[in-house]
């Protein structure tokens, strides 16, 4: 497959917002879940936590699976799987059941991501590369704009039940061209073996390379600095800023819009700049935005438009930066491209699962803290990035 098509880029987008739409689609709902299943605040918020742990931890898999058997197999098992698990949660009648049915949405929600980033790699290089992966970002930014919208169009309409049944279809959907169209793109003699000893020493040699896991790092810190909000919007728009649930497109529309622009640039750029002068820029953006939402917090109470503001500039400055970090890491291993790429989301993913069970219930209290939150990461972001760039 020398020239990837429209419709192959396409899929990829679709498989790689999954893990978005599982995690967006029911934000609006979650009053709604701790008043019809008897739970706290806190405890829906672990809803995140069920699923985020799982997440990460099988994301070290996905990929060298799809090294050993195949790019379309594991990507095939996983959409059934996660059909599935979205049914449970559908007819969970207990937080505990809706825990159980989060984890195995998470244990199966990555397979498209990691596999997918694989894929790009496995039919491109270089700068091509780069601006397929700022492509397929450009797509996959739709869904975590959408996804809390139809969750609250479903919310007006339906209990939210009906959120997961959704999801369940629109996997049944992405299920049913990924069986028809999805093209296998590792052939067998390039395939990797699932042989204990070697995947091991596999795992060890990624993890323990200094640039791979600082450029991992500063793509994870970066992206929490943006998803901290994303994890708070429950509290942050409706009890700080007086939105109701159908009302999440306040934030989440500009917001992912910057995301969209940053990933168009990204690939505008991809040949013109080098990728570390890309991420570069990036972070100059970002810490503009990062300051400026610190100082209006600082200044005024909270209120609209203001504390919305600074968002879409520091997604676009994050979707600048991602496509070339990812890009510097995956280049780091080229016969292990799908294990490099699980080991990435393992990573990223870790700091997710870190931010909404211990730092996002901490900093939610106020919109202050968020937007120290916001400047926190950053930092770390910025300090992994330049000792990467300073250990190559």
């Amino acid at each position: 497959m020398n020239t990837p098509s429209r419709r192959f880029a396409v899929l990829l987008a679709a498989l790689s917002a999954i893990g978005p739409f599982s995690i967006d689609t029911y934000l609006p709902a979650f009053p709604a879940m701790a008043a019809s299943l008897g739970a706290t605040d806190v405890e829906i918020q672990q809803t995140l936590t069920a699923y985020m742990i799982p997440f990460a931890v099988m994301m070290l898999w996905h990929g060298a699976l799809s090294d050993a058997l195949g790019r379309r197999r594991i990507i095939i098992g996983g959409l059934a799987l996660f059909l599935i698990s979205s049914l449970v949660c559908a007819f969970a009648t207990s937080v505990q059941m809706l825990w159980l049915g989060r984890a195995m949405q998470g244990a199966c929600a990555g397979i498209g991501m990691v596999v997918s980033r694989a894929m790009v790699r496995d039919v491109l290089d270089g700068a091509a590369a780069q601006k397929l992966m700022a492509h397929i970002a450009i797509l996959f930014a739709i869904a975590p704009a959408i996804a809390p919208i139809i969750g609250g169009s479903i919310l007006a309409w339906f209990d939210w039940h009906g959120i997961f049944f959704f999801l369940a279809a629109f996997t049944g959907l992405i299920l049913l061209a990924a069986i028809l169209w999805l093209p296998e793109t590792l052939p067998p003699e390039k395939r990797q073996s699932l042989h204990p000893l070697p995947l091991a020493r596999a795992y060890g040699t990624v993890f323990a390379h200094h640039q791979f896991r600082r450029l991992s790092l500063a793509n994870a810190f970066n992206f929490n600095a943006g998803f901290l909000y994303v994890l708070a919007a429950p509290v942050f728009l409706i009890r700080h800023l007086g939105l109701t649930p159908q009302s999440f497109a306040w934030m989440f529309v500009p917001t992912i819009a910057g995301m969209m622009i940053g990933s168009y640039l990204s690939g505008r750029l991809a040949g013109r700049l080098s990728s570390a002068r890309t991420v570069a820029a990036g972070y100059g953006l970002m810490a503009f935005s990062a300051t400026f939402n610190l100082g209006i917090n600082l200044a005024l109470p909270p209120s609209l438009p203001w504390m919305l503001l600074p968002l879409p500039l520091f997604t676009c400055g994050m979707a600048l930066c991602m496509p070339s970090l990812q890009v510097l890491a995956l280049d780091l291993f080229p016969e292990r491209r799908g294990l490099a790429s699980s080991c990435l989301g393992t990573i990223h993913t870790g700091m997710n699962a870190v931010a909404a069970a211990l730092i996002v219930p901490l900093l939610w209290d106020s919109t202050l803290h968020l937007a120290m939150g916001m400047v926190g990461f950053l930092l770390l972001g910025g300090v992994a990035f330049a000792l990467s760039r300073r250990r190559a």
